[in-house]
């Protein structure tokens, strides 16, 4: 069963205060869709007045456990995904957990990833009688494909519908991933979607200082993509796009924004690319302000923040329509969704726009209007109205 986004509160938000306890693999400052979401939910939890306490693996290896007013760090143990360097996954700490646990209970965990860390955590919190929660972030099934494990995708499925059938309830982003995790047998769904910073992604930030380090006029054509530079997304569909472009537009400009295991092949096969390298905070939101149009040609995203960043920084968005593309995107109002799969259509939407300042300045204009109610806050208060729900004895969560 599937649930909307606001789910009946027992009390108002104001009248009681929780103990969360967070499990999560990934966190701020790594840069991932996931760490970036999750630490914006511990962050509205902490302006409302909970204690969150904090476990996921260590950033250093002298990272010890420390107190900030309501947050709790509990650093555990951690190894680096194979292919996946820049996140560390959290070892089994089950006893540890059991343990602390024990000593003073939280009234809710909800654990972000599924991994060795939150498995153990999500045995602990069973055996105590602690609710708990979870979120699905990561499409791991899809990804096997692109690192030579296909024959994984079935137990991977296997294993990810056991952990999360055995919370109270799993929060996605979609109704989309609603339908697509009901059909695998995933149950106590419901849908929490994700924000945007619309303060911070502003196409206020737009630098033609920076724009002139890219080679780029006023009026020549900037195509943006940003994300993890690897296999999974899809970046071939990017490359080819432009090579098409450049012969119809040469003055047009390709940048990548990030890092990957796929960086040094592509700058190898790509030199003309623009490669920016890993950007956060403001730098990140001037290089999104300081482009046009944005290239998100991945195929295994459960929601893809990044979309609704581009959105919110004025761009013109070309994705595929599912996920963020599909909740958010209108075509030719907002942006261009096309068909998923339709590599096509991809390049031809590109090519729609690359000569046309005005199409891609309305369309980029339209999208800051489309992002602009989709501030955190919202978010914010739903996530708490789950918590407070699922924390409360008696109250049927199905």
């Amino acid at each position: 069963m599937s649930s909307q986004l606001v789910p009946n509160s027992p009390e108002p938000a104001s009248a009681r205060r929780l103990r969360v306890t967070v499990v999560t693999e990934t966190y701020p400052p790594d840069v991932n869709g996931v760490a970036m979401t999750i630490g914006q939910l511990v962050h509205g939890l902490l302006e409302r007045g909970h204690r969150v306490q904090l476990i996921r693996p260590r950033q250093t290896s002298t990272e010890t456990s420390h107190s900030e007013g309501n947050l709790e760090v509990v650093p555990v143990f951690g190894v680096r995904l194979p292919f996946y360097r820049e996140v560390r996954v959290g070892l089994p700490v089950g006893r540890a957990l059991t343990r602390l646990w024990r000593v003073t209970a939280p009234d809710i965990v909800h654990i972000a990833t599924e991994g060795p860390l939150g498995n153990s955590a999500l045995g602990s919190a069973l055996r105590l009688n602690i609710p708990v929660s979870s979120s699905f972030h990561t499409n791991f099934h899809s990804y096997s494909q692109h690192y030579g494990a296909g024959l994984l995708a079935k137990p991977i499925i296997t294993h990810l519908r056991r952990f999360h059938n055995r919370t109270a309830c799993t929060l996605v982003a979609t109704e989309e991933m609603v339908t697509q995790l009901q059909a695998l047998g995933f149950q106590q769904l419901r849908v929490l979607a994700r924000g945007v910073d619309t303060h911070l992604f502003d196409p206020a930030h737009r630098s033609q200082e920076l724009r002139q380090s890219w080679g780029a006029g006023p009026d020549d054509p900037v195509f943006l993509y940003v994300g993890r530079l690897a296999a999974e997304k899809n970046l071939q569909l990017v490359m080819k796009t432009y090579s098409v472009i450049c012969e119809q537009s040469p003055n047009a400009r390709l940048v990548l924004v990030g890092d990957g295991p796929a960086r040094t092949r592509l700058t190898r096969q790509y030199p003309q690319v623009i490669y920016s390298g890993m950007r956060t905070g403001q730098a990140l939101a001037t290089h999104y302000a300081s482009a046009d149009i944005f290239l998100f040609p991945s195929l295994t995203e459960t929601f893809g923040n990044v979309t609704l960043e581009a959105m919110a920084s004025g761009l013109a968005v070309i994705a595929f329509n599912y996920a963020a593309a599909r909740r958010h995107l209108e075509h030719n109002r907002n942006g261009l969704p096309v068909p998923v799969g339709d590599k096509a259509a991809f390049v031809q939407a590109a090519q729609s726009v690359v000569n046309s300042p005005e199409c891609w300045r309305r369309l980029g204009a339209a999208a800051r209007r489309s992002a602009e109610p989709f501030d955190w806050e919202y978010i914010y208060q739903n996530f708490e109205a789950t918590l407070l729900e699922l924390a409360t004895p008696g109250v049927n969560h199905v």
